[in-house]
């Protein structure tokens, strides 16, 4: 059977490092802007390594993880 992957889980990471790190946004910068400050929304722009906890679950989601 074909190995297939959760679409939820490809849409929450955004790549993977050469260590083998996954990648996702961080939060607080998709809506509800107006009263954020300029800080906040600049390092909402980032990336950030998943937690230990969160990358078991999002690889067993994965065909290859």
């Amino acid at each position: 059977m074909k190995a297939k992957t959760v679409k939820t889980a490809s849409k929450r990471i955004t790549n993977v490092t050469k260590t083998g790190k996954l990648m996702r946004r961080k939060l607080s910068g998709q809506h509800l802007t107006t009263g954020k400050s300029k800080r906040t929304l600049r390092n909402s722009t980032k990336k950030m390594a998943l937690t230990h906890a969160d990358y078991r679950k999002i690889a067993k989601m994965l065909p290859n993880g």
